[in-house]
């Protein structure tokens, strides 16, 4: 089969009628409790609407005390469920699938908003944060574990196609990942390994509570870019444990304390290092706009699934435009 941007593809028992992704982009449009606001739904729906194989609802928080921003969605209780349920609805309704990203703030959250003080693998400041963490116990640490467990299961309750855990951007569990922010000596620090147990035994655990049959995808956050942080290197390790353990799509980024680049694919590098030596699907974001050049991805063999953001967010009929502008694909 010839490989292109509208060319189906199949995550588990998933099939995806293009590779256009929208990559889970926070919208501030939630209510302040976490919940689905009609601007929400909307927001997402007129993307569905448009032709993107698969949208990436923005990153939800698994407890309050993952919280980074007061309009950030949450999937931290099961009161959150009809919300959620209204939002995937209207976005089957219009013909696309839905992933809902998961995540867990750790360190980066502030105190103002939690109420508490953020949690995280060491007392080390987030180099993009406000406040010095505590640093977890184990039993934060088996917490943290069941709460995502929880979300995902709230989210295949919702109707949800598939989950994402968040393991990049600086997030809990990059934080856990990075020698930067990690100065563990226990099981959870030292060795790449110890780094990355947290996000193993979260998938792990999702595995066990959803059905065989439901994707995980798993955003790794690949490369730091800060000084003594992780590296290609890293990417490329982290990458094949993640498959074995049942990751279903790695979906790459990097930045511990952001992840803004230059030009289009910026994060192509962190694919070039890390498809060759998986067999799951590679998906791929960073500043992509030209559906040429998005094409040439997947005709390549560079990536098997390509975010397209900040173009989507500005325009909703870019996917319907892209198809038209690479009419010959068809």
């Amino acid at each position: 089969m010839v490989r292109h941007l509208f060319s189906t593809i199949s995550i588990r028992n998933v099939e995806l009628p293009n590779r256009i992704v929208m990559p889970p982009m926070a919208t501030s449009l939630a209510a302040e409790d976490g919940k689905v606001t009609p601007q929400l739904i909307k927001h997402y729906t007129l993307r569905a609407q448009a032709s993107v194989g698969l949208i990436i609802i923005e990153h939800a928080y698994v407890s309050l005390q993952g919280r980074v921003s007061r309009r950030q969605l949450g999937i931290h209780s099961d009161e959150v469920i009809p919300g959620m349920k209204e939002l995937t609805q209207s976005i089957h309704s219009a013909g696309g699938k839905v992933c809902l990203q998961i995540s867990h703030g750790g360190s980066i959250c502030s105190k103002d908003l939690i109420k508490a003080q953020p949690l995280g693998p060491s007392s080390i400041k987030h180099p993009a944060g406000r406040d010095i963490p505590k640093e977890m116990s184990r039993e934060e640490i088996k917490g943290v574990v069941s709460e995502f467990c929880k979300a995902a299961e709230r989210a295949k309750e919702a109707g949800f196609d598939m989950i994402e855990i968040h393991g990049a951007h600086g997030f809990l569990l990059n934080q856990f990942f990075s020698p930067l922010t990690n100065r563990r000596s226990d099981e959870y620090g030292g060795s790449r390994s110890s780094r990355l147990r947290l996000s193993i035994e979260i998938i792990e655990g999702i595995r066990s509570a959803v059905d065989e049959d439901f994707p995980v995808l798993f955003r790794l956050g690949g490369d730091d870019r800060m000084y003594g942080g992780l590296t290609v290197d890293d990417a490329h390790w982290a990458a094949l444990r993640l498959v074995r353990c049942g990751v279903d799509v790695i979906d790459l980024s990097g930045g511990l304390g952001g992840y803004d680049g230059q030009g289009q694919g910026y994060f192509v590098y962190l694919a070039e290092a890390v498809k060759p030596v998986v067999d799951i699907p590679v998906m791929i974001s960073g500043g992509i706009r030209d559906p040429h050049f998005a094409n040439s991805l997947i005709e390549e063999g560079k990536a098997d699934l390509v975010g397209i953001g900040r173009a989507l967010l500005e325009d909703p009929q870019w996917a319907e435009k892209a198809k038209a502008e690479l009419a010959i694909l068809q």
